[in-house]
């Protein structure tokens, strides 16, 4: 039997896997700009040999649990990683940098 030879997946890669993977939940998203605009999830990956290891920078709609809606985007972009990249995720490094109000709530003038 021959080998197939190798295959190296590149932290950037990941790290684009990792931040489509963010936007398919509801109740997240990216960083906030100075003047409020919507940037997509910061995330960083380190790959050592079949595991990946993410820290991802992102925003959570008030009045959402940050704790429960963390706990369910570091599930699935554990499973998102190891369906599309065939990688085991070591961990997880989640940090909130804003809460923001929900999409459809506007601003009430008096």
């Amino acid at each position: 039997m021959s080998e197939r030879g190798t295959l190296t997946i590149e932290d950037r890669v990941i790290e684009r896997i990792a931040t489509r993977a963010v936007t398919e939940l509801d109740g997240l998203g990216g960083t906030t700009r100075l003047f409020g605009d919507d940037q997509a999830a910061k995330v960083s990956a380190r790959v050592t040999g079949e595991t990946a290891a993410l820290d991802v920078r992102l925003s959570v709609e008030y009045p959402l649990s940050v704790a429960s809606t963390t706990e369910s985007a570091r599930r699935h972009l554990r499973q998102r990683v190891g369906e599309l990249a065939g990688l085991t995720v070591s961990r997880v490094d989640i940090t909130v940098t804003a809460l923001r109000p929900r999409a459809a709530e506007t601003r009430r003038v008096r």
